[in-house]
């Protein structure tokens, strides 16, 4: 029996870059789509989820969470886990992959890859709409296709955009959320809000929105007045239109439709900005799918090391 790799978090990023990732998504989906599959099981406020894919051509993987809310009282984290990846030959076990670095290369490489298609190529000015663990990889992953950008970052709570805006030379935090998106040329959204924080009256004609934060029903980080100003693009319609606020919301309301949405990776193609002047919108919804490229471009990765 041939051993899995096992990969963990530092050593397996050593050997990963951002636009080599957007070129393994954009690949992973011209293969036949993919079959997805989520599983929860509970234990009081514990929580254990599995995620799984399989695409024909490129094989499976299992992304599996515990989530322990406890755990923050112990000084540990309180999300854990891993990804085993199967081959889609024969069904072995390949690698088993630190959860947290599928987890960080998927989220920020989804949206990079919709940035790099649809922002304008000159963009000079990024902002990050919150300064969590996501905006850290935003930052990183924008950097790396638009090497050029200065970056600004706003956040509810001003001292955590300052500490994460310290953490690099390029970046600088700002108190004032409506006077940076109005000089924002790409702006990407990673908070937790349920209500919305940007305001579509606010975006300058140009600018390439990527929304993140939103996973639930009940959340929203961008008002219908975005939606409704921009060309609007997801990730996959299977995981957004249907399950996160960002999307489902507006069209239930009849402020959208589902006809509005251009397009998804799957018509990447489409994914084209057609004037210099049009917004463009980006909804990120994720996916099992998406950590199985992720996966499977990690582990390409780790053996050609």
């Amino acid at each position: 029996m041939t051993t899995p790799e096992i990969i963990p978090f530092a050593e397996g990023e050593a050997q990963l870059d951002w636009v080599g990732l957007t070129d393994a998504i954009a690949a992973g989906h011209d293969l036949p789509k993919a079959k997805i599959a989520d599983s929860f099981l509970y234990r009081g406020e514990d929580t254990l989820l599995n995620r799984a894919a399989w695409i024909d051509g490129l094989g499976l993987a299992v992304k599996s969470a515990t989530i322990f809310p406890g755990n923050a009282g112990l000084g540990k984290p309180a999300v854990n886990g891993g990804v085993s990846v199967y081959s889609d030959m024969d069904g072995t076990l390949a690698a088993i992959i630190d959860f947290h670095l599928v987890t960080k290369w998927k989220t920020a490489g989804d949206s990079l890859l919709a940035a790099r298609r649809l922002a304008r190529p000159d963009s000079a000015v990024i902002l990050i709409v919150g300064a969590g663990t996501v905006a850290r990889s935003l930052i990183e992953a924008y950097s790396a296709a638009f090497p050029g950008a200065r970056f600004l970052i706003w956040n509810r709570t001003g001292a955590k955009a300052r500490a994460l805006a310290d953490a690099f030379g390029h970046v600088t935090a700002v108190d004032d959320l409506a006077e940076a998106v109005g000089q924002a040329d790409i702006l990407s959204c990673a908070t937790m809000s349920t209500t919305p924080v940007l305001q579509g009256a606010w975006l300058r004609p140009g600018t390439h929105v990527d929304l993140i934060g939103a996973y639930r029903p009940d959340m929203r980080e961008a008002d219908d007045a975005a939606l409704t100003r921009a060309r609007v693009f997801v990730d996959s319609l299977d995981t957004t239109v249907g399950h996160i606020g960002e999307i489902r919301d507006p069209i239930a309301r009849g402020v959208i439709s589902e006809a509005d949405i251009v397009a998804d990776y799957y018509d990447l193609g489409a994914f084209a900005r057609q004037s210099e002047d049009e917004i463009t919108l980006f909804k990120n919804g994720g996916g099992a799918h998406l950590d199985l490229m992720v996966s499977r471009y990690i582990l390409d990765r780790w053996q050609t090391r």
